[in-house]
């Protein structure tokens, strides 16, 4: 079998998403959030569990977990550009909020609800920046007031767009610990464990490549993993398609505007040099094709 991909919603579970790996999951965390967010403990409500997920290629492997002072996070990897997905983005955080309520309990014990998506799609086009954070703010001022709301979106097509990309060229992208979490999601094929260059010189980052290269999946993992990474794979295939085809168009396009703008340029200049011979308006036209108001500009 071909090295794992942690791109793949299973392996990124079975990575971040257990107890012996927890020390990854809050280095993510730690990465992703604001200083004021940080945590140094969480309790990983939803532990990775080979039979909790179905081979459906479509299902949601997310991560829930409550860091030592209550807040809340939802991480997860998000393969498919699936239709509404902000919408979903938007519901799984209300959940994640929700949930903390008991029954009989007040509303000021609920704590701040924090998600983090991870996604292999462009999702924000307004935006060239891979990692988005957002708020609700008032319109005008940007003023914050619903502060318990905050979402993350880590968008890896942004980060590595190039799959030729060297070593020296994603070397020049670390400027910062996510660097280094987004450059292990997309790129991992060019670090070696046990030559992590600088700046990805950590013990985090090593320790996660180990867990990648020493992976085993059951033979139900291996089966869905497999699903996942085919669906992603028809997925790549087809942004590239769309992405040569519009090339392609673009050429095209830029062949037939030069052509035409050739041709109206060869008119003009003909009909330029009958009106200096004197020729009449409407013998002009009938000759190039030219409109009258074109014409009528060069007398």
């Amino acid at each position: 079998m071909e090295k794992i991909t942690p791109k793949v919603d299973i392996a990124f579970k079975k990575i971040f998403g257990v107890e012996e790996n927890k020390d990854l999951l809050i280095d993510l965390i730690n990465a992703t959030v604001a200083p004021e967010d940080q945590v140094v403990e969480v309790t990983i409500l939803n532990p990775y569990n080979p039979k909790s997920f179905s081979n459906d290629k479509l299902s949601i492997l997310d991560i829930k977990a409550v860091g030592q002072t209550g807040k809340r996070f939802n991480i997860e990897i998000q393969i498919t550009d699936e239709s509404d997905y902000d919408k979903r983005a938007l519901y799984y955080w209300a959940k994640l909020y929700t949930e903390q309520l008991k029954v009989s309990q007040n509303y000021a014990t609920l704590n701040k609800a924090i998600g983090i998506h991870i996604l292999n799609f462009i999702s924000i086009t307004d935006s060239k920046k891979y990692h988005n954070v957002f708020h609700i703010t008032e319109k005008e001022s940007g003023l914050p007031y619903f502060t318990d709301l905050e979402l993350h979106t880590i968008e890896l097509s942004k980060f590595s767009k190039d799959p030729n990309e060297d070593l020296t060229s994603l070397l020049q992208k670390i400027k910062n610990a996510l660097d280094i979490w987004t450059a292990f999601l997309t790129r991992n094929d060019l670090l070696n464990k046990d030559n992590l260059p600088e700046p990805l010189a950590n013990e985090k980052l090593k320790k996660a490549l180990h867990l990648l290269d020493t992976m085993n999946f059951t033979d139900q993992e291996r089966m869905a993993y497999e699903d996942h990474l085919k669906w992603l794979r028809i997925e790549a295939n087809t942004i590239e398609k769309a992405r040569n085809e519009g090339k392609l168009e673009g050429k095209l396009e830029g062949k037939l505007e030069g052509k035409l703008e050739g041709k109206l340029e060869g008119k003009l200049e003909i009909a330029q040099s009958m009106v200096k011979n004197g020729y009449r308006l409407e013998d002009i036209t009938f000759l190039t094709g030219l409109a009258r108001s074109d014409i009528q500009k060069l007398l």
